[in-house]
């Protein structure tokens, strides 16, 4: 049986493979803004590998800047479907931040800007030193909430 499972397994990563290799071409012809073909699998017991069109936030120069290019290239022309796009993604920014695993160490009185850049060194250091979250926020928070209490 788990020999069974890991076949599945193994072709499915195959397929995604096939797939990617496959966007990722036609991905290379695509330029400007616009959507490109992400791949993945569905939920559920037997996966399905997928294809979609979604924005690359990797690519900052094929990304809408204004409401109307949005539409354009969304092919959204009605408030109601645009409403709910927004919807979805409020609710999916702001459950980002509210899972970040940082949150938890920062001070609410810390000017904004200061916030965003204790987030994201504790991320860099982190991720360049192969070190915790809570190992790089022992060495870089003393530093700040000294700098922060100096007025």
């Amino acid at each position: 049986m788990a020999t069974e499972a890991t076949s599945a397994q193994d072709l499915r990563e195959k397929q995604v493979a096939a797939m990617q290799e496959k966007a990722d071409e036609q991905n290379k012809t695509r330029t400007g803004k616009g959507t490109r073909i992400r791949v993945g699998q569905t939920r559920g017991k037997n996966p399905q590998v997928i294809t979609w069109e979604a924005f690359d936030d990797s690519l900052p120069d094929s990304l809408p800047k204004t409401l109307a290019e949005f539409m354009e290239i969304a092919k959204v022309s009605e408030e109601g479907p645009l409403t709910a796009l927004l919807i979805d993604g409020f609710n999916a920014s702001a459950y980002s931040a509210a899972s970040d695993p940082i949150a938890e160490y920062v001070n609410p009185v810390w000017p904004e800007e200061v916030q965003k850049q204790f987030r994201m060194v504790v991320r860099n250091y982190a991720a360049a030193t192969q070190c915790s979250i809570e190992d790089a926020v022992a060495l870089i928070k003393p530093g700040i909430e000294k700098s922060q209490s100096k007025g």
